[in-house]
């Protein structure tokens, strides 16, 4: 009976420090995965993960300094003190009502402002300020250069070809790129993959940076030429035909326009204004014959035009007319227009295309390099969802009508592209640097989101 009752005692004993010792073990365990779980929880939460962007702190004669000696460039670029005021995108314009018409007429008399709140006479080659600007407030940037995905080079690239391509030789005009170059390649951000990270806006069009790449051509410098900016990223507002460079690293964005919405109430009340606008006009044309040149349609255009008064509004740019570049004039006429002619510019592209999408007008390209070649972040694939495409080749030997085809389109369709370009708008403008969209992106949001997929997509392949 005696050893019986020891003998059970002594099972209990052990089972009870079993059950405590499991218990313990299991306490330990659950602890030490919660401990586990929880920065990954917060991983994974991370709104900024994959979208890290590291921004190198320049010496400022890389861009600051351009802008403080803004003066000394009054001789090339008359004004560039007050257009690059406000972060970059110019003078305020005062607020004045859309639908005056007293400026939309032939006369001297003009108004130079649109809408209250966001309007700027920003200049067409103003980004490298704006974009700046922009990165200043990006919600994930970093100054971890080892969790950034991308990073930015404030360089004004096409700040630094206006001041020197006038009066200066090539060495000069060479200079500040080689010596970017020079600076970036012995910084340690710039050896963990040799650049293929790093990406840079030039403001202008690539063709401006590619001289020595063009037969026989004086015009511009050889940034996009350097081994450094192969490596690199560039933006551009043109780029240069595929092929060209080799490694097809610049890539075009939006140009500005005068439209900087501070907020998603900005941009949504700008699309009811297109959205809802008169629109008397069937075509409209802004800008000035290209004589000496060989291959512009620009005098056809303006032939049409002036033989469909009914139909066709032109604002004249001739000899230096005012209303060229008065942007309450421009945005009046474009928003009271179906379809707006885009024809070549200067380059095959032209800021006047994002300004009449901007103001909700068709635009109207007689050649794929003025948008369907370029714009691949930001224009659907689909160009017929948006524009209107007529060859310039048909309208040169005068066998097309521009005002018959376009009357041809049926109305359904009309109403669908000019939805369409109503929908893309916001990501066309780039707003104010100084605010912040809450839930709206615009073209600085599309350009960062396109050069991460861009750097990921690079560095992936070089591994």
């Amino acid at each position: 009976m005696y050893k019986s009752g020891a003998t059970t005692t002594r099972l209990r004993f052990l089972l009870l420090v079993s059950a405590a010792l499991w218990a313990s073990i299991l306490y330990f365990r659950m602890s030490a995965v919660r401990t586990s779980a929880a920065p990954a929880s917060r991983y994974t939460h991370d709104p900024c993960s994959g979208r890290y962007v590291y921004m190198h702190d320049l010496p400022p004669r890389f861009n600051a300094d351009m802008l403080a000696a803004c003066a000394a460039t009054e001789p090339v670029w008359r004004g560039m003190c007050a257009q690059v005021s406000n972060a970059g995108l110019g003078e305020p314009l005062l607020p004045v009502e859309l639908d005056d018409e007293s400026s939309t007429g032939d006369g001297e008399e003009s108004v130079e402002a649109t809408v209250p709140m966001g309007w700027y006479a920003t200049q067409q080659f103003a980004l490298d300020a704006i974009f700046h600007a922009r990165m200043r407030r990006y919600q994930c940037l970093t100054n971890d250069s080892s969790k950034a995905s991308a990073v930015f080079v404030p360089f004004y690239a096409g700040f630094d070809l206006a001041r020197h391509q006038w009066g200066y030789d090539i060495a000069t005009r060479d200079a500040a790129s080689r010596d970017l170059a020079r600076w970036l390649v012995s910084r340690p951000e710039w050896r963990r993959a040799q650049g293929r990270d790093h990406f840079l806006v030039a403001g202008r069009t690539a063709w401006d940076f590619v001289r020595d790449a063009i037969n026989g051509s004086e015009w511009g410098n050889n940034l996009l030429l350097l081994d450094a900016a192969q490596n690199m990223s560039v933006l551009v507002v043109e780029s240069t035909p595929p092929g060209l460079l080799g490694g097809g690293n610049d890539v075009a964005v939006p140009y500005p326009t005068y439209f900087h919405p501070r907020t998603d109430a900005h941009v949504l009340d700008w699309q009811r204004r297109i959205r809802t606008a008169d629109r008397p006009w069937l075509m409209s044309f802004v800008g000035a014959p290209r004589p000496d040149d060989p291959g512009s349609i620009r005098s056809e255009i303006i032939a049409q035009c002036g033989a469909s008064p009914s139909a066709c509004r032109q604002l004249g740019c001739a000899n230096g007319a005012k209303q060229c570049h008065t942007p309450g004039d421009i945005m009046r006429l474009f928003q009271s227009s179906v379809f707006c002619l885009q024809p070549r510019g200067d380059s095959y592209t032209r800021r006047s295309a994002f300004d009449a999408m901007v103001a909700g007008c068709v635009p109207v390209f007689f050649h794929p390099g003025s948008a369907y070649l370029q714009y691949t972040w930001h224009l659907p694939t689909d160009h017929h969802r948006y524009s209107v495409f007529i060859p310039e080749d048909a309208v040169r030997s005068g066998n097309v009508s521009i005002e018959e085809t376009l009357r041809r389109v049926p109305l359904a369709k009309v109403r669908e592209m000019q939805e369409e370009v109503v929908r893309i708008m916001p990501t066309l403008v780039y707003a104010d640097p100084r605010y912040t969209l809450e839930t709206i992106k615009d073209a600085f949001d599309v350009a960062v989101e396109g050069v991460l997929l861009k750097v990921a997509e690079t560095t992936t392949t070089r591994r």
